[in-house]
């Protein structure tokens, strides 16, 4: 299975992308963290994304806060996919919001919710199921268990209404 590469642009990011790994942890594929700064470290960070398909990755998810340019310099430097996590570092996170979805054509970021970094790691997992049956199978047993726990609830609401 392909790897997903989890970048961030500064530790302080860490807590929040946490939740991806715990996404992709319990889907049980592999991946790296990995701390690049699209203003602080370019080079680095053109470099990584230069080489990551040929190092094994598959996807590629990018979380970042207020000017929120990582994702964006990533996709401009590798055919990946990228998935963009806005982080809510000021403005509510919609500064990096704005700032990761707005690619000019031609560069494409997806980009999830503000904070979204477990939407992304489905993402990442969705994409690399194309090509997965096995990672495939694990998703739809997912998506079926989530419709069973907002059932049992939805049944334990309206048994509160009728007692």
């Amino acid at each position: 299975m392909m790897k997903v590469a989890i970048v961030m642009g500064s530790d302080s990011d860490l807590p929040l992308m946490k939740k991806a790994f715990k996404v992709l942890e319990d889907f049980q594929i592999p991946y790296d963290a990995h701390i690049y700064s699209a203003h602080r470290t370019p080079v680095q960070a053109i470099e990584f994304a230069s080489t990551a398909a040929s190092s094994g990755y598959g996807v590629i998810i990018a979380g970042a806060g207020k000017a929120a340019h990582l994702a964006g310099i990533l996709a401009a430097n590798t055919i990946l996919p990228v998935i963009g996590v806005p982080i809510s570092a000021s403005l509510g996170g919609f500064d990096a919001l704005l700032s990761t979805v707005q690619m000019p054509t031609g560069i494409p970021v997806a980009t999830v919710a503000v904070d979204g970094a477990g939407n992304a790691a489905l993402l990442a997992a969705q994409i690399l199921a194309l090509g997965d049956k096995e990672l495939s199978a694990k998703l739809s047993k997912n998506r079926i268990a989530m419709e069973q726990s907002v059932l049992k609830k939805n049944d334990e609401l309206e048994q509160s209404f009728t007692k």
